[in-house]
């Protein structure tokens, strides 16, 4: 009986985070729990935001109670926004962040970032995306020079590894195998420095003097 195995699929979200005026003392604690929770940050920036922009952050909140408190909040020191890449962005940030609640996070979530770094239900410490489109939202409201190109996944990846990855590491791999180095890892990386087919060509043209 022959197995049928599902392809991995290569797919990389972005989503936004924020420290917040409140524990930015905090800010080199908390990107090396970001960098050992498998994040990559791909932008960061330190702004102050006014009432105004942080009410228009905020918009979707707009209406309830606590939104003057929150733009006061925001706006009452400055914060760090950092853009984080790795699989399932989104979700496993919402995950290290815990409930927005930092009382009930401490209850629920003892070893979440909320829990850790936040004070109540609005000084929570740190902010994340909710879903991939509102990642993109916010994002481009802290990043506005930023492109955001959609990464290809499925076979729209495949095809683009088939066409400009493999062929060069198939060729690296099996020179591996024949070299046999006490270091494959960085024998490997030699070879593809050496070996790039996109490196720059340096051409010597001799030049003849009158």
């Amino acid at each position: 009986m022959q197995m049928l195995m599902r392809e991995p699929q290569i797919f990389v979200e972005k989503t936004l985070a924020l420290i917040k005026p409140d524990v930015i003392a905090k800010e080199e604690e908390i990107e090396d729990l970001i960098l050992r929770s498998g994040f990559v940050i791909v932008q960061k920036r330190k702004l102050r935001l006014s009432p105004e922009q942080c009410s228009n952050f905020y918009a979707d909140q707009y209406g309830k109670m606590f939104f003057p408190n929150l733009a006061a909040y925001m706006s009452s020191g400055p914060l760090v926004a950092m853009v984080l890449a790795r699989h399932r962005a989104v979700s496993y940030w919402k995950e290290l962040l815990g409930p927005s609640n930092s009382i009930k996070a401490r209850v629920t979530h003892p070893h979440s970032l909320r829990a850790i770094y936040g004070t109540d239900d609005l000084r929570n410490g740190l902010h994340g995306s909710l879903s991939i489109s509102s990642a993109e939202r916010e994002i481009r409201f802290m990043f506005p020079e930023v492109i955001l190109e959609p990464v290809p996944a499925g076979q729209r990846a495949r095809d683009y590894l088939n066409l400009y990855v493999n062929p060069t590491l198939l060729a690296g791999l099996t020179a591996l195998c024949k070299e046999k180095p006490a270091d494959p890892m960085t024998w490997l990386a030699d070879w593809l420095i050496e070996h790039n087919p996109n490196k720059p060509r340096l051409q010597h043209q001799i030049t003849e003097e009158e």
